[in-house]
């Protein structure tokens, strides 16, 4: 679940982008949840797609470091402080989320910036070094241990719980519908049926989709970048995936695409993989509550998020597992 794109930065994009967002959008309060379509909208100023990567770096560099003790005391963040950088498993193209500059080629975003705030709570500097997976390699990596962590809008599922471990959740969505923006055919999930869609294998969408549209012929793609391709050339007729990242497509391609109906099915709490029975979820948990009582994960969603999407109100993070 990626969502792909490169950055906006022309007078004309930013201000088409700010409008679709902002008309398909709402704020929202209750627990870490994405920002939800509605039917109607009002304008705003404040959105900007850019990333201010001025106030990014003044929340990443203003993180917290953990005393030698707390290090030292687990195993897995102790190994973590030796090798002097933390390894991370995410992507470089995820718009609101993990997405490398074309400029200086630094990786920012929600995800991105959680992950260098641990690395910086652990060795007491934010490098990490960042390994792409997709839906179908995130729990390998951890498993041959290439990686440490994996930060990519990881779905907490039962079936991955039974491979790696689970630190969180930091934030929660749900599924969304992407479009043509000329589409005028689909405007809820029942329109699906009967309806050619693009999911990414290895995520949740295949099963979301039988359950929600059980009419609808199915297509897995490996990427989000097939898929909103797919979309573009009419070779399939809508895009599910989570709606968060349905925003980064938005953003990006203000002018091709649109979310369309209510957000639907369940609950989809992402959280931080890790590796299976060691004792780096206990560290990582306690480490998100930290940053979840100071207010960095709320600073961090509104420079990534919120400024980006127009939506003003913070949400309440999850409970932690």
């Amino acid at each position: 679940m990626f969502a792909l794109g490169t950055r906006l930065s022309k007078k004309a994009a930013t201000t088409a982008a700010a409008i679709m967002i902002v008309t398909g959008l709402v704020a929202v309060a209750g627990c870490g949840e994405a920002p939800a379509p509605s039917a109607s909208g009002s304008s705003s100023s404040s959105v900007n797609p850019d990333l201010d990567t001025a106030a990014y770096t003044k929340i990443i560099d203003g993180g917290e470091t953990a005393d030698a003790s707390t290090v030292d005391a687990n195993t897995w963040a102790k190994a973590v402080k030796a090798a002097g950088v933390l390894k991370v498993g995410g992507t470089k193209t995820s718009t609101l989320f993990s997405l490398q500059s074309t400029s200086d080629n630094k990786v920012r975003g929600f995800d991105a910036g959680l992950s260098q705030l641990l690395a910086k709570y652990i060795i007491g500097k934010s490098d990490t070094e960042l390994t792409v997976v997709d839906s179908s390699t995130r729990e390998s990596v951890l498993q041959n241990g290439t990686v440490d962590s994996v930060f990519a809008t990881y779905s907490i599922t039962s079936e991955r719980k039974q491979k790696i471990d689970f630190a969180g959740p930091y934030y929660v969505s749900q599924q969304a519908i992407l479009v043509k923006k000329t589409n005028n055919d689909i405007s809820s999930v029942k329109d699906l049926d009967g309806k050619k869609v693009g999911v990414q294998a290895g995520s949740t969408g295949p099963d979301v989709v039988k359950e929600n549209a059980s009419g609808a012929t199915v297509q897995e793609f490996q990427t989000d970048d097939e898929i909103t391709q797919a979309l573009r050339q009419g070779r399939i007729d809508a895009y599910v995936v989570d709606q968060t990242l349905l925003l980064g497509d938005v953003v990006k391609n203000p002018n091709d695409f649109k979310i369309v109906g209510e957000p639907f099915g369940d609950k989809d709490p992402y959280g931080i993989g890790l590796p299976k029975g060691s004792d780096a979820a206990e560290f990582v948990n306690a480490w998100l509550k930290k940053i979840e009582a100071d207010g960095t994960w709320a600073k961090l969603w509104k420079v990534t998020i919120g400024d980006r999407t127009g939506v003003t109100e913070v949400p309440t993070p999850p409970t932690i597992e």
